[in-house]
């Protein structure tokens, strides 16, 4: 009897806790109520695509996604790495020196990313677009015009941007000593510095809404850079993942004339321990709802679902993001190669 009855204990405390392992597995894969995305702050590209980008995820998903914008991607990568900021607007730059750490890549001599080894693309999208910017009066007409001109620099807020100008000077045959330097924080003091006089060059993204502020108190024009064959493997040299991209005249604020810019993907990404609901979820909101992003900004013309997945991308994808792409029919053997070149990175 006793025997027996010990044996139905066994077999409840058994069923117990099967139970709490299940309840315990639901709770993992249950949204939270909200989540974060980082990004650059109000004014900029990123943030108008990351406000963009949490309108929909928001009114179609199980979770509330809210813009928190910081300095420039370097001040909130670190919180990606520890995971307390869920998701992330970044570019493809900054996330191959971030990924990859300064031990394995530098540009230009240098990589003072904080690494990220635990970050995860969730979704290629748009191409950043830009180009070096004057005013619309400047005597400066060709990117060779730049030397000896005071060009806004240093950036330590705003990496990327430090790199934008590095490439552009590169895609002219210059360096940053063939510049007078205006050392300044991140990209939207460098525009007001254009506009207060203290630089004759700077940078923004083409369309954000720094550059039709400036272009109201200044008026502004983008400088084309030099669009031969040879230029643009210079730029590539001095930045990899960066291409040559074409505007025409009034196409965009700024854009006076037909001219040549520089261009390179941006990211949403995550930490790798996000839960497989949440990644899917956002990815899903977005999925369903692409046709929606046009209207809130012109850069998500370019934000496709033909463009969420990619073999050239410069760190792996979220794993649950891999699953989303397979049953959507976009994930190719190719992109599984380089998901294991960059998982042995880091795994």
């Amino acid at each position: 009897m006793r025997a027996q009855w010990n044996r139905y204990w066994l077999v409840a405390a058994a069923i117990l806790f099967a139970l709490l392992l299940l309840l315990d597995s639901a709770q993992a894969q249950t949204p939270p109520r909200s989540v974060g995305l980082g990004s650059n702050p109000p004014g900029s590209i990123y943030y108008s695509l990351a406000s963009g980008l949490a309108n929909v995820v928001s009114n179609a998903s199980l979770f509330q996604m809210t813009v928190q914008p910081y300095t420039g991607s370097s001040t909130y990568l670190p919180l990606i790495e520890t995971g307390e900021l869920e998701f992330g607007m970044v570019n493809a730059v900054d996330m191959a020196l971030a990924y990859q750490g300064p031990d394995k890549l530098k540009i230009g001599g240098r990589n003072p990313y904080p690494h990220t080894p635990s970050g995860r693309l969730i979704m290629r999208g748009s191409p950043l677009q830009s180009s070096l910017v004057v005013r619309k009066d400047s005597p400066i007409k060709t990117i060779h015009d730049v030397k000896g001109k005071r060009v806004t620099g240093e950036y330590p807020a705003q990496l990327a941007v430090w790199y934008n100008i590095y490439g552009s000077l590169a895609n002219g045959g210059l360096s940053w000593n063939d510049v007078k330097v205006v050392p300044v924080p991140a990209v939207n003091e460098g525009v007001d510095a254009l506009v207060q006089g203290r630089a004759d060059v700077t940078t923004h993204a083409i369309g954000s809404a720094k550059i039709k502020e400036a272009d109201v108190a200044i008026g502004i024009r983008y400088l084309s850079l030099d669009c031969s064959p040879q230029a643009e493997e210079r730029m590539k040299k001095a930045v990899p993942g960066y291409y040559l991209a074409t505007f025409k005249a009034g196409s965009s604020t700024g854009i006076v004339e037909d001219i040549c810019g520089f261009a390179y993907d941006i990211y949403m990404i995550g930490h790798k321990g996000l839960p497989d609901a949440v990644v899917q979820g956002a990815l899903k909101a977005i999925w369903d709802n692409i046709a929606k992003l046009p209207p809130l900004h012109p850069s998500f013309k370019d934000w496709t679902r033909e463009r969420a997945a990619t073999y050239d991308a410069t760190l792996p994808y979220h794993p649950a993001a891999v699953q989303f792409y397979k049953e959507k029919g976009i994930w190719s053997a190719k992109m599984d190669e380089a998901q294991r070149r960059l998982l042995a990175m880091h795994p």
